[in-house]
C-alpha cells in the first residue's frame, strides 16, 4: 500500500497537529500542494528597486481585469502577493496592512518589510500547532524597501520565511527557480521585468499571454508603487 494511502487509513492526516511516524504533518504537506496549484509570482531585488511580477491567470473574458489583481499594497514602501487559496491570502494581506499602519501610527516611521513577513509567518505557524483549525493554504511574498535597500521575503505554509534576491511562489516554482538560478543577475527594474517575462514565456510556451500578467515595483530612491499590466508590459517582451 502506498505510504500516502496508508497514512490516510491510519488517520495521521485527520488533524494538523498529529505527526506521522516519519515525522510529517500531513495536513501541512497537503496545504503545500494547494499552494503549488496557485498561479505563480516572481519577486526580484533590483539595483534601483524591488519588483513583483505575477500571473493573474485571467481566463474568463467576462472578468474585469483590474478586479483580479494579484499584487497588493501593504504600505507606501511594501507590496505583497500570494499563491494558493485566495480567501486565505486576503486575510493575511489585510493583517499585513494593519500591522504596517499600526507601526506607522505608533512609531511615526515606516515598518521594515521583514517585520511584516515575520508577523504573517507567526500567524501561519500557529495554525499548524493548534487543533480545531486547518493550516493556511497559501504562501505569501513580501517585497519592499528598507532604508533604501530592496528586500524580498517568502513565507511558506509552515510559518518559515526566508530572504531572497529572486524568489518565486505558486505553480512550477521549482522550474522557475532553476531558470532564476541560471539567468538572474543584479540589474535594473526594467531588466527584472524582461527576465521575469522571459522565464514565464519559456515555462508556459504556447499558453503564454501577456494580458495575464501584472507587475508592480518600488523605486528605492523615489518611494512610490508603480503598476504595469497588459499593453504596458508588451514592450518588455523580446
Amino acid at each position: 500500500m502506498p505510504t500516502d494511502i496508508q497514512h490516510q487509513v491510519m488517520g495521521y492526516d485527520r488533524t494538523a497537529t498529529m505527526f506521522s511516524p516519519e515525522g510529517h504533518l500531513l495536513q501541512v504537506e497537503y496545504a503545500e500542494r494547494t499552494v503549488r496549484l496557485g498561479s505563480s509570482s516572481i519577486g526580484i531585488v533590483c539595483s534601483d528597486g524591488v519588483l513583483i511580477l505575477a500571473d493573474k491567470r485571467l481566463n474568463d473574458k467576462l472578468l474585469i481585469p483590474k478586479s483580479l489583481s494579484k499584487i497588493y499594497e501593504v504600505d507606501d514602501h511594501v507590496i505583497s502577493t500570494a499563491a494558493g487559496i485566495s480567501s486565505d491570502a486576503r486575510i493575511l494581506i489585510e493583517k499585513a496592512q494593519l500591522i504596517a499602519q499600526q507601526h506607522k501610527v505608533t512609531y511615526d516611521s515606516p515598518i521594515e518589510p521583514e517585520m511584516v513577513i515575520k508577523e504573517i509567518a507567526n500567524v501561519k505557524q500557529m495554525f499548524t500547532q493548534y487543533g480545531g483549525a486547518r493550516p493556511f493554504g497559501v504562501s505569501v511574498m513580501i517585497a519592499g524597501i528598507n532604508k533604501e535597500k530592496p528586500e524580498v521575503y517568502v513565507s511558506d505554509v509552515t510559518g518559515n520565511y526566508f530572504s531572497y534576491t529572486a524568489g518565486v511562489i505558486g505553480e512550477n516554482d521549482e522550474r522557475i527557480k532553476e531558470k532564476l538560478r541560471e539567468y538572474y543577475k543584479l540589474g535594473t527594474v526594467e531588466e527584472g521585468i524582461r527576465l521575469g517575462l522571459r522565464i514565464f514565456k519559456e515555462i508556459q510556451e504556447k499558453n503564454f499571454d501577456i494580458n495575464r500578467f501584472e507587475a508592480s515595483f518600488i523605486d528605492k530612491d523615489n518611494i512610490n508603487i508603480v503598476r504595469l499590466d497588459g499593453e504596458k508590459l508588451k514592450k518588455y517582451i523580446k
